[in-house]
């Protein structure tokens, strides 16, 4: 009986350290970032896949990505356990020590720049790497300081076609830097709908995440709507240049134009409720484009 008691509560820690680190490396984040990369390796390498320069990728990008999640919490450790939304994260709450989380972030980000640059390039380890250096010591500390902080989140954001690109080839090319604009220009409605809905609870820590400086209103909701209009032409060159054809970049356009639709609401009526749909249009809109544009290119 003592040894099944033992063995219980050694599963429930196992389990309970498994979700915290869960926590840490902000799992669902994580995986959309890993599946940015693999399809900008995809996109472009997909009549010589190679699967383990894939897998490469995806494991690298997880412990990168992971490693730059986890040390964004390691900072604002004090200040997620101020919001409603953050206080229950594992820094915030004591449950990961301050020195565990140090190591293990820094153990992740190493990992993953050593596999990418060994196994695959050093063009490629250099721009995860440096997505990293942006996300976690310019963006994190920026996002108390200014509104600008969005743009080094973006840029951060949107490296990681760049990452599975540059892995596939070594270089960059017209369509590296397409897909990196799609994904700068994404982050942007992405973000300030998130901001939108977590305004309140943001301004218990003192972040200043939306456009204006008053928060929620229209003017804020006028650079939404100004900055998701801006994927319209992106997409429209797909077509122009050839990388799609008409039958795809139609769906690529008519995806687009309900992302905006979505952004149009929240300009009329500056409701939670439009902010909240449009945060979900956003989530379900990069990887549908980036699939489409695979299509298109397969085609």
């Amino acid at each position: 009986m003592r040894d099944s008691v033992i063995q219980i509560n050694l599963f429930t820690a196992v389990k309970d350290k498994a979700v915290d680190y869960i926590a840490l490396v902000k799992l669902r984040l994580t995986m959309m970032v890993v599946f940015s990369a693999g399809m900008g390796y995809t996109i472009v390498s997909y009549q010589a896949m190679n699967w383990n320069d894939l897998l490469i990728i995806l494991f690298s990008g997880f412990l990168i990505t992971g490693s730059a999640n986890g040390i964004n919490q390691i900072i604002e450790r004090k200040l997620d356990a101020l919001m409603t939304r953050t206080k229950k994260r594992p820094l915030a709450t004591g449950r990961i020590g301050l020195t565990e989380a140090v190591v293990i972030t820094t153990l992740m980000g190493i990992v993953g720049a050593v596999l990418l640059g060994t196994y695959l390039n050093a063009l490629s380890a250099i721009i995860a790497t440096s997505s990293l250096i942006v996300y976690a010591f310019i963006y994190t500390p920026l996002k108390r300081i200014t509104r600008l902080s969005v743009l080094a989140g973006a840029i951060s954001g949107a490296a990681p076609p760049l990452i599975g690109y540059t892995a596939a080839t070594g270089g960059f090319s017209e369509l590296c830097g397409l897909l990196f604009l799609v994904q700068f220009v994404w982050q942007l409605p992405h973000f300030w709908a998130v901001a939108w809905m977590l305004d309140d609870d943001y301004k218990k820590a003192g972040f200043r995440l939306l456009p204006s400086l008053v928060g929620r209103g229209p003017e804020s909701a006028k650079y939404i709507f100004g900055s998701t209009l801006l994927l319209i032409p992106i997409n429209v060159y797909f077509i122009a240049a050839n990388y799609v054809g008409y039958a795809v970049g139609t769906v690529l356009i008519l995806v687009t134009l309900n992302f905006l639709y979505q952004a149009y609401r929240l300009l009329k009526t500056e409701d939670l409720t439009d902010a909240r749909k449009l945060m979900f249009g956003s989530f379900y809109y990069l990887p549908l484009i980036q699939i489409l544009l695979l299509i298109g290119i397969l085609l």
